[in-house]
């Protein structure tokens, strides 16, 4: 049968008519019809399985087509009618055409491998650890000049920035804040004195009363003390009010105003330590030889030396803005306070109540009855 088909393909010729036209056989239909199946069912072009019924018969055969490809192809092209494959047959070797490309393209090292999630992830971290290095070491540099620069003025060999009248106004600020400490401590221990004395008197008058319902032939001068006590326990707690508004008024002034103002002065000297720091740096560049490497230096220092110039300056101006509005505001307050503690001492050592009250409302100081703070029932519930 393969021997049958091979020779009937090699020795097969096919008549034209004048007019071009090519007379089809039933035995030329037929090897059409293998020729056909052999494209489309063969996984690719050089072995292919074609099933053949062959001319009447039943019989089936399996014909390499590496071993008929001289005989089925002439050495003219053919003039009949050209065969079409099927789609399947053309994707399958469209796949293998782009299979083949890309094996190629890897062999020639053309191919782009895909990012690394790992990979990114750790140029990142990399990345983070950098500038971390590079922020510790700017930090290590910096410590350096200025702990340097500390050191020499400390000693006396190097020479610092210094601004007489600001410097004079800040001392000033410092021996003002420790006076006002000072008063402020012994306003706090007067108003602990004297709460501890209306406490007695409180309790006093008590006993004064207690014993004046007990004591019938003494009832009207236990009386007379036991009224005494309970006004002098209304005057002292009245005073106490005003005590407590001078202390909390002082405790304010100190130690939000003045330590507000001190910590910006803080933040200005170290500015200054950090100026001083990079001009004497540059300085010692501007008398060394002058190379490749010296200008290098010498222009990073003196960059540095105007940014910290900047930062001095405004610094400085802070400083003297917030100590002139501190002068003010000290002068305001102290007056406003000193004013309300003499006028209340007074009242109540005199024993007049009316001026000691009238005094409490001059200045908008407001009592605070006692157990105010503790909710009521009602609210506990």
């Amino acid at each position: 049968m393969t021997d049958r088909l091979m020779s009937k393909a090699a020795t097969m010729e096919i008549p034209i008519h004048g007019n071009g036209d090519s007379r089809r056989l039933p035995e030329d239909d037929g090897l059409e019809q293998d020729l056909q199946q052999v494209m489309v069912s063969g996984p690719n072009l050089n072995e292919t399985s074609i099933v053949s019924g062959g001319y009447g018969g039943t019989a089936e055969g399996i014909i390499p087509t590496s071993s008929i490809q001289g005989a089925l192809l002439p050495s003219h092209p053919p003039q009949g009618p050209l065969i079409t494959p099927s789609p399947s047959a053309a994707s399958r070797i469209a796949r293998q055409a782009a299979a083949a490309a890309t094996a190629t393209t890897s062999g020639s090292g053309l191919h782009q491998p895909h990012p690394n999630p790992a990979l990114a992830g750790e140029e990142a971290t990399r990345g983070i650890a950098v500038e971390k290095f590079d922020i510790v070491k700017k930090w290590g540099i910096n410590t350096y000049k200025c702990t340097k620069q500390l050191l020499s003025e400390r000693f006396g060999r190097g020479s610092r920035t210094v601004d007489l009248e600001l410097e004079t106004q800040i001392e000033l600020l410092r021996d003002t804040k420790r006076k006002y400490e000072c008063v402020l401590g012994l306003a706090r221990a007067l108003t602990g004195h004297f709460y501890s004395l209306v406490q007695t008197q409180h309790a006093l008058a008590d006993a004064f009363s207690d014993l004046s319902q007990k004591s019938p032939e003494l009832q009207e001068e236990f009386g007379y003390n036991a009224e005494t006590q309970k006004l002098l326990c209304k005057n002292g707690e009245t005073l106490l009010g005003a005590v407590n508004f001078f202390v909390s008024s002082i405790n304010t002034l100190v130690n939000k105003t003045m330590e507000d103002t001190l910590m910006t002065v803080k933040h200005y000297e170290a500015a200054r330590l950090e100026y001083d720091a990079y001009r004497t740096d540059l300085e010692e560049l501007n008398l060394g030889p002058r190379d490749a490497g010296t200008l290098c230096r010498l222009d990073a220092a003196q960059a540095n030396f105007q940014a910290h110039r900047v930062k001095y300056e405004k610094l400085r101006a802070d400083v003297a803005v917030k100590l002139k509005f501190l002068e003010e505001n000290k002068v305001k307050v102290m007056h406003k306070q000193l004013l309300l503690f003499h006028n209340a001492i007074s009242a109540y050592f005199a024993g007049n109540q009316q001026q000691l009250e009238q005094s409490l409302k001059q200045f908008s100081v407001k009592l605070k009855s006692p157990g105010a703070d503790k909710p009521s029932w009602l609210e506990e519930q």
